[in-house]
């Protein structure tokens, strides 16, 4: 890492180191965006949060440039993703709204893309984190199969993601096109209109929760946890919420490890 610069966007906040700036035309820098649900223009210590510290998000700010006006093509999940990976604005067709955790990919593999952007000059490109933007070309699929197209077939060369939102179904890891950890005897099945298989819900055995359910995510329980959506079998693939950030921190490392020597864009969600 240290012999290339790095371009760290974030997008409550976007930092650019001064590097960057000054540095020879020929080079191509290293390129993070950390793209953050929920994170207000507040939740930063450099942006005046009182309540809670942020040391290394600070550091950013201290060596780049601290942008304080900003503006999102939606304040949820998949429009505002889809506006990212697109350039377009999300609302102009219908099927852009928050998907369910078993939608179909709803960028067209043809489009030009932020990542593709990346692969046309040169660049390794990775998703690391949330997904949310479809897999697959239909609903029904085969989660005990490789699953596309997705992530890789709209311009990255590695993904490492789980499909929806962590608190929709199914909790599981996907690299690539296929979940990690499948048991073939332990398949699995998911629905967001009917209940399947034997595991408990939310709304049936509240006393199993460990949180307590909000509006709508009293489905299948997993770690405790009421979804939205029900999932059945694929028990050892199932993830522990405690160890999502950890997980994913892990591997965009590993990432970073492997191809810091040539220029890569790692889009970490």
């Amino acid at each position: 890492m240290k012999k290339r610069h790095l371009l760290t966007l974030m997008i409550a906040g976007i930092f650019i180191p001064l590097s960057i700036i000054a540095q020879n035309k020929k080079s191509k820098p290293n390129v993070i965006f950390i793209y953050v649900d929920d994170l207000g223009y507040g939740d930063l210590s450099c942006y005046g949060a009182k309540a809670i510290s942020t040391p290394n998000t600070d550091k950013l700010a201290t060596n780049g440039l601290r942008f304080t006006r900003g503006h999102a093509t939606s304040a949820t999940c998949t429009p505002s993703r889809f506006g990212l990976m697109t350039g377009q604005y999300p609302w102009r067709k219908p099927g852009r709204n928050i998907l369910p955790g078993d939608a179909a990919l709803i960028i067209p593999t043809d489009q030009i893309t932020l990542p593709k952007v990346f692969k046309n000059e040169g660049y390794t490109t990775a998703i690391i984190g949330k997904w949310h933007l479809g897999l697959g070309d239909q609903i029904n699929k085969d989660w005990n199969a490789d699953i596309k197209p997705g992530p890789n077939e709209v311009g990255f060369d590695y993904s490492y993601i789980f499909p929806a939102t962590a608190d929709r179904v199914p909790t599981v890891f996907m690299e690539n096109h296929r979940i990690i950890g499948l048991d073939p005897k332990d398949p699995i099945n998911v629905n967001y209109k009917n209940k399947i298989g034997n595991d408990p819900t939310g709304k049936e055995h509240p006393e199993l929760l460990k949180l307590q359910s909000s509006v709508g995510h009293n489905h299948t329980i997993v770690n405790g946890i009421g979804r939205i959506g029900y999932m059945s079998g694929g028990k050892q693939t199932r993830w522990t919420d405690e160890e999502l950030g950890t997980t994913f921190l892990a591997k965009a490392q590993d990432f970073i490890a492997q191809n810091h020597k040539k220029p890569f864009f790692l889009y970490t969600a």
